[in-house]
Order: structure tokens, then sequence, then C-alpha cells
């Protein structure tokens, strides 16, 4: 009987065996794996892969510059209007020629405080807004209140007891010297966020630094033109007819008028400056008082101490800036009092020969910033190829012959015939428009290469651009005291004429032109050494 058929389940047959493997071919095997290891190790490493090229930076967009520069020409046309018409203005209130200096001691004194003081505070400051732009609004703001203080002084003074017809009308010349002193400090609350925004944007790029500062001072320029032309004209009171009044007459008008306008200007510049950038907001983290930085220091204790961390080249800076501005300061103080008094031969209170020769002063100091804004123009490139020091210094020693030129035309007028208008000659007009009109190139220099320098020198430093911008300062406004408290009564020794300021201005001047030349290299300096 045959056996049954095989069913098939789900489990596979167990699979064959295999075939043992000899002791010989198992040797062969270990024998070849040991010599690929031999030939691995004894080839070389590959080359590592070259490294991936460094990722360049973008750039600041040079419109960017342009729109937060804007600023600028709303700052510089209420400044303008300040070096043009205030001291005399002043003088019409009642103070006399004498002491006018020490008027102008309210923006040196706010200077050597409130700037450095902001700088800090903006480089720790965590608004919202970033660090620079609260400091901004808030100087335009304080600007404004200032230059309406300052038009209706006239007449806040009238409502308090001043009579109208008074020499001296003290409640009057109280409204204006606080007006003043919130004018400047405006001035200094505003200049150093703006500075250090533009270092900020900017960054170690040091060429486009320099560009920067040379757009901040063209647009000081184009504020300048409108602020002197607008202080030039004569008849604003018959466009805003309100603001002549029984307390304010015409040039209290004009003066009224131009500072409404200039309230219009700032606020429409600081919007577009302040919108046209977005700061990142400074975190708490990163600036907590537990963290000791010399800014710190500086800030908590004293802000002079800051000067113990300052390398030799940045010391020349402030030097050079320091000599610079006494020689500058004569001339802001006096230049349209100068053209009034001494070539017109005016007296604030009689007659309008005085007031004449101020408009004309005003022109030539529009002239003055036409040049000014085309000299910031050409400045990156003068820079490239003569050195900054070298641009410096030729400019300083130009501001000493002008200031020297204002002296030979002082005493040249001296021993002529006035005519029976008691105007004096064309020739002695045009040579003083020729000396203001000469003077706009190194002003445009002042307004700009100093802070581009300071600015690429101070990064390493780790102070913060903020207290940089402050530091600056401090060698412009200590100059500015010196000059404010001094060229009254010095001028007064000799004879009660703006010469004698003029003649220190010069000779300080020259000797900073010297010292810029031969101490400023044309390369950038190397980084300093670590302080640890």
């Amino acid at each position: 009987m045959s056996d049954p058929p095989h069913e098939l389940t789900g489990t596979q047959p167990p699979p064959a065996k295999s075939r043992p493997r000899s002791s010989l071919s198992s040797a062969a095997e270990v024998a070849t794996t040991s010599g690929r290891d031999r030939i691995k190790k004894s080839r070389p490493p590959p080359p590592p892969p070259p490294p991936p090229p460094p990722r360049r930076e973008a750039r600041v967009p040079l419109r960017l510059l342009l729109q937060v520069t804007v600023v600028a020409s709303g700052v510089q046309f209420g400044w303008a209007l300040q070096l043009s018409l205030l001291t005399p203005y002043v003088q019409e209130l009642g103070i006399p020629h004498s002491f006018a200096s020490f008027v102008w001691l309210c923006g040196p004194l706010s200077g050597l405080f409130v700037q450095p003081l902001v700088g800090v505070m903006s480089d720790r400051c965590s608004s919202k807004l970033g660090r620079r732009r609260p400091f901004i609004i808030s100087g335009a703001a304080v600007i404004a209140v200032s230059v309406l203080l300052i038009g209706y002084a006239a007449d806040i003074g009238g409502i308090l007891g001043d009579p109208a017809d008074a020499a001296v009308r003290p409640r009057a010349i109280a409204i204006f010297v606080v007006g003043f002193w919130l004018l400047d400090v405006g001035n200094n609350t505003i200049q150093g966020p703006c500075r250090a925004l533009l270092a900020d944007l900017t960054g170690k790029d040091h060429r486009r630094t320099r560009v920067a500062n040379a757009y901040y001072s063209l647009f000081m320029a184009l504020g300048s033109v409108l602020g002197y032309a607008a202080g030039s004209f004569s008849g604003w009171f018959k466009i805003l007819p309100f603001t002549l009044t029984s307390a304010c007459n015409t040039n209290c008008a004009n003066l009224k008028s131009v500072f409404l306008v200039d309230v219009i200007l700032l606020v429409l510049s600081t919007y577009i400056s302040i919108s046209s950038v977005k700061e990142v907001p400074l975190s708490r983290a990163s600036s907590s008082p537990d963290e000791e930085t010399p800014a710190q220091e500086a800030f908590f204790w004293d802000l002079l101490g800051v000067f113990r961390y300052i390398t030799l080249p940045i010391w020349i800076i402030l030097i050079v800036t320091c000599l610079n501005w006494i020689g500058w300061f004569p001339f802001t103080l006096f230049d349209t009092d100068w053209m009034g008094r001494e070539i017109y031969r005016g007296d604030p209170n009689v007659g309008q020969n005085y007031h004449t020769g101020v408009r004309m002063g005003a022109f030539g100091l529009m002239l003055n910033a036409i040049v000014l804004g085309f000299t910031s123009v050409m400045l990156e490139k003068l820079c490239r190829k003569l050195g900054s020091g070298l641009v410096w210094g030729i400019s300083s020693i130009i501001l000493s012959f002008c200031l020297g030129a204002m002296l030979i035309i002082t005493a040249v007028l001296k021993n002529m015939d006035i005519s029976s208008t008691g105007l004096p000659p064309t020739g002695i007009v045009v040579a003083a428009l020729i000396v203001f009109t000469v003077l706009g190139a190194p002003l445009a220099i002042t307004y700009s290469l100093p802070y581009a320098l300071i600015s690429a020198r101070i990064e390493s430093l780790g102070l913060g651009q903020g207290l940089a911008m402050g530091v600056l300062n401090l060698a412009i406004v200590i100059p500015q005291i010196i000059v404010s408290l001094g060229s009254g009564p010095w001028d007064q020794l000799f004879g009660g004429g703006n010469s004698p300021a003029f003649a220190v201005g010069a000779a300080s001047a020259f000797f900073g032109g010297l010292a810029a030349i031969v101490a400023i290299p044309r390369t950038q300096p190397a980084k300093p050494k670590d302080r640890r």
C-alpha cells in the first residue's frame, strides 16, 4: 500500500548546511584585510576643502544715510538764526556789547555736561524706539519750545511789566536767556545722538563714516543757507502781521516770524529722519548694571575719568579741535555784529545802519553756507587724495588768514572817510563778503572731519559712539567757555571792538593747523593694544 501525499504547511524546510571553510582560506582573508588597512594608513590624508570666501557685510545704502541726516537741516536752520540774529537782538533788549558774550556762555556750559551725559545715556538706552531716536525726538521738542520763548520774549516781558520803550527790559532779557539756554540744551541733546546714529549705521566702514558725516555737513549747509537767507529778509512781519505788537517792533517781529518757520521745518525734518531707520532696541541683559565697562564707570563716577582710556592719536584730535574752535568761536559770536558795528558803524539802538549791516552779514553767511555745501560734497575725495590731517590743517590755516583779513579790513576802514549816507564803501563791503564766503570751506571740514576721525579711532576702546561724541564735544565747548568769558572784557580793554578776539582766534587756528598737518597721520592708525 502506497504512502499518502505530503501536505504543504507554512513552515519552510530547514536550510542546507554550509560547507565548512578551511583554515587556509580564513588565514588568507585575514592577511588580505590587514594589507588593505596598511595601505590605507600609508596614504596621506586628503587636503581639507578650501574655506568658503568671507561673507561681506552689506554696506548701508547711501539713500538711508541721506534720509537720516535730513534732521541736520532743521537743526541748523535754527542755529543759523541764532548765530546771525541773537547777538544783535540781545543788545536791542538792553544788554551791552561787552556782556553779550556772557549770554553765549549758556551754550558751552550746557554742552559741557549735557552732551557727554546724553551720549552715555543713549549708549545704554533700552527704549523700544532704539538707543538714539528717543534723544533726537526729545532734543527737537526742547528746541521748538526754546525758539518760541526767544521769539516771544519781548511780548512775555511786556505782559510781566516791561515798558515797551525802555532801554533795558529785564523781564524780556530773563525770558530770552531761559530760551537761549534751552536752545543750546536742545542742540546738544540732538547733535550727539545724530552723529552716534550715523556711526552705528556705518560700523567699521571708515569710508562710509566719512561719507555719512559729509552728508550731515551737506544738510547743515542747506539749513544754514535757508536760515541765513531768512535772517537777511526784513519783510517777515508783513507776511505774518500778527507778530507785530506794541511790545515787539519790526526787528522783533521778523525774528519771531522766522522762528515760527523754524519750528515747522524742524518738525518735518525730524520726522523724516526718525521714520527712515528702525533701530534694534538694546536688550536689558546687554546693559546690565553689574557689567563693568569704561563707559559705565564714566557714567556713574566721573565723566572726565574716561580720558584715562584715550590713546595718543585721539588726544591729538582733541587738541587740534580745541585750538580750531578758539579760532571759530569769536567769528561765531560776532560775525554779523562785526558787520553792523565795525563795517557799517552802527549802533543797535540808534538808527538803521547797524541792522542793515546785520542783514548784510546774514547774506554773507548765506554765501558761506553755499560754499560749505559744495565743500562737503568734495570732502571725501580730498581726504582720499591728500589725507585727513593735511586737509584739516590747511582748513585751519585758511581760517587763520581769514580772521587776519578781517583785522586788516577793520584797520583800513578806520582810516577812510565815510560818505554822507553813513554807509561804508562798496569795496569794503565786498571784501567782507568775500571773507565770509571763503570761510565756508574750512567750516565744512570743521563740521565733518573731526567727527569722522574720532569715530574711526574710538571703536576699539569699548566706549560707545555716544560717549565718543560727548568727549569730542568737550574739546569744542571748553574753548567756547574760554572765549565767552574772555572775549567781552578783552575786547573792551582794547576799545570795545571785536578785533582783539579775532587776533587771538587767528593765532590759535594757525597753530592748530600746523599740529594737524604734523601729528595726524594720513593712513588709518593701528588698533590700540588691549588695556589688560
